[in-house]
C-alpha cells in the first residue's frame, strides 16, 4: 500500500514538473533560441518591469530614498526654529533658489521649491551617480551579468532596460522630496495662493501644478547624468569603482562650473542650467534657459549613451 502510494505522489510529482517545464517554455525561450514577432514586445516589457522593480526593491534604493526624504524635513525644521514658525525666514537663503526659503514661513509650498533647489547640486545626483554607476558593473561584479545574457533580448534591449530603470529613480527621488516637502511644509508653515519670482499671485492650486511641473524638470535634468553614469558602470566590472568614479565626475565638474575663469565651458556641462527650473515658478514661465538645459540633456544621453551602447554590446562579458 505504501508502495503504491509513493508511486501515486511521484506520479504526481513528474506531472507536475512537467506542467511546469511546459509553462516555462511558453514564456521563457531555451538560451539561443530567438523570440518570434509577438513575443518581442512582451520580453521588452518583461526585462523593463523587472529592472525596475529590481532596482526599486534593493535595500540601498530604500536608504537612498530615506535619506533624501530627511532633507526637505531638517530644512523645514531649521527654519521653524530659527523664524520662530512667523515672520520672513530673515536672508537665509542658503543657496536653495532664488529666496524660496525667505518664502516658506509664508507659504510652506515654497518649501517643495527649496528642497529640490537644496538637493539638486549634490543629494540628488549622488543618488543617481550611485543607482547608475552599479547598473552595469554591480551585475558584472556580482556575475549575474552573464545569466541576464542568456535569455534572448538582447543586449541593446537589456542596455535600454538599465537606463529606463535610472531614469525611473531619477522620477521616483525627485517625487520623495517633492512630496516630504509638501508634507512638512503644508505641517509647519500656512498654505494659500502662492507669489510667483515675478511678484504676481497665483492660486494654491495652480501653484501645486507649479510644484509637479518643477519636480519634473528636475528629474529630466538629471538624464544627462544618468547616461554618463551608465557609460562609466560599462567601463569596468566593478560596482564601487563605478560609483565612485561617477560621483567623482559629478564633483569635479561642479567645480569646473564654479569657477569664473571657465565661463566659455560652462554651457556645455550637464549641471549648469540645473537650477534653470526656477523660471517655471515666474509669470509667465521663462522657457529659454529650460530649453536649453533639456537639449544639452538630450546632447548627453544622446553621446554617452551611444557610447555605452558601443561599449556594452562589444563587451566580452566571462563572469
Amino acid at each position: 500500500m505504501s508502495r503504491a502510494e509513493d508511486s501515486t505522489s511521484s506520479a504526481e510529482n513528474s506531472t507536475s514538473g512537467a506542467e511546469d517545464s511546459r509553462a516555462r517554455s511558453e514564456t521563457v525561450p531555451s538560451p539561443g533560441a530567438v523570440p518570434r514577432g509577438p513575443r518581442n514586445p512582451l520580453w521588452t516589457l518583461g526585462i523593463l518591469r523587472s529592472e525596475i522593480t529590481t532596482t526599486l526593491r534593493r535595500h540601498r534604493t530604500y536608504a537612498l530614498l530615506a535619506v533624501l526624504a530627511a532633507v526637505p524635513a531638517l530644512i523645514g525644521i531649521a527654519v521653524r526654529i530659527e523664524t520662530g514658525g512667523g515672520g520672513p525666514g530673515g536672508g537665509a537663503n542658503g543657496g536653495a533658489g532664488p529666496a524660496f526659503l525667505t518664502q516658506v514661513t509664508n507659504n510652506g509650498l515654497f518649501l517643495v521649491f527649496a528642497a529640490l533647489a537644496a538637493t539638486l547640486p549634490v543629494f540628488l545626483p549622488m543618488a543617481v551617480g550611485v543607482v547608475a554607476g552599479d547598473a552595469i558593473a554591480g551585475e558584472a561584479s556580482a556575475g549575474t551579468l552573464r545569466y541576464l545574457l542568456v535569455a534572448p533580448a538582447g543586449r541593446t534591449r537589456l542596455l535600454l532596460a538599465k537606463y529606463a530603470s535610472v531614469l525611473t529613480f531619477c522620477l521616483v527621488a525627485t517625487a520623495v522630496v517633492a512630496a516630504s516637502a509638501l508634507a512638512v511644509g503644508a505641517l509647519l508653515f500656512p498654505v494659500g495662493e502662492v507669489t510667483t519670482i515675478s511678484g504676481t499671485r497665483i492660486s494654491f492650486g495652480e501653484g501645486l501644478v507649479r510644484a509637479a511641473l518643477t519636480a519634473g524638470v528636475v528629474a529630466g535634468s538629471l538624464a544627462g547624468f544618468a547616461a554618463l553614469g551608465l557609460f562609466v558602470s560599462t567601463l569596468t566590472n566593478s560596482g564601487i569603482g563605478a560609483m565612485a568614479a561617477t560621483v567623482g565626475l559629478l564633483i569635479t565638474v561642479q567645480i569646473l562650473d564654479s569657477i569664473p575663469q571657465l565661463s566659455g565651458l560652462h554651457p556645455y556641462l550637464f549641471p549648469h542650467y540645473w537650477m534653470s527650473f526656477a523660471d517655471v515658478l515666474r509669470e509667465p514661465v521663462h522657457w529659454d534657459d529650460l530649453v536649453r538645459n533639456f537639449q544639452l540633456q538630450g546632447l548627453y544621453v544622446a553621446v554617452f549613451g551611444s557610447a555605452a551602447w558601443a561599449l556594452f554590446t562589444t563587451k566580452d562579458i566571462t563572469a
